[in-house]
């Protein structure tokens, strides 16, 4: 792959992991509850979603989602359905959570619930397979090798891990973090809102796309 052409993805694939959104807000909620680990857990885990989504829009599967309305909604409504769980946890969560030698979060547990929340909040979206689609066309061709395709995979993959980790690092370095953990219960409570906002609006989304191709049977 040409340097330019290279340039040019991976300045798309930054606007795109800059858009605010509800990965955005999970890694964010990852890292109140449970510090920097969790937070870069739930980054990390969520780049390896976005990674994994690449792979599979090269291997052909985003184009299966545009072709099958049914599929793609059937999907939205698995996602708006993760992100009511969310909120949930996010409602019932207790901040006084420690480990049995007293005074600190319960870093495994709560990292790996984090890179579990990052990686499923990217991987249901089905949005991302589309919008790889749109992005990877001008970069693939028929005779394109293994390798090119790979730097495609890893590109998307690592910049979108990178950036919210940048996220995660800035807002504990700047003291922002302390803040939050301070008014921790109204963080929550407008972080699960946030959340099933945004599980109405997908789901209304994905109802919508299921009524259209059935009154298209």
């Amino acid at each position: 792959m040409a340097l330019e052409a290279w340039i040019s993805l991976a300045l798309l694939c930054v606007l795109g992991a800059m858009t605010p959104g509800p990965s955005l807000a999970v890694v964010l909620g990852s890292t109140l509850r449970g510090g920097r680990a969790s937070g870069l857990a739930a980054a990390l885990a969520h780049g390896l979603a976005v990674g994994l989504y690449a792979v599979l829009t090269v291997a052909g599967l985003a184009a299966l989602l545009t072709a099958s309305p049914t599929l793609f909604a059937l999907l939205q409504l698995a996602a708006a359905g993760y992100l009511v769980y969310l909120a949930r946890g996010a409602l019932r969560h207790r901040a006084a959570m420690t480990t049995a030698n007293g005074g600190t979060p319960s870093q495994a547990g709560s990292g790996l619930v984090a890179a579990r929340d990052g990686f499923m909040i990217a991987f249901l979206n089905p949005k991302l397979a589309v919008f790889m689609l749109a992005l990877f066309a001008p970069f693939i061709s028929a005779d394109q090798g293994l390798g090119a395709k790979a730097i495609l995979v890893m590109t998307i993959g690592s910049i979108d891990a990178l950036w919210y980790s940048a996220v995660v690092l800035v807002m504990v370095r700047t003291g922002l973090l302390s803040v939050l953990e301070r008014n921790a219960v109204y963080v929550e409570r407008v972080y699960a809102a946030l959340l099933l906002a945004l599980a109405v609006f997908v789901a209304s989304r994905a109802l919508g796309t299921l009524a259209s191709a059935m009154g298209a049977v």
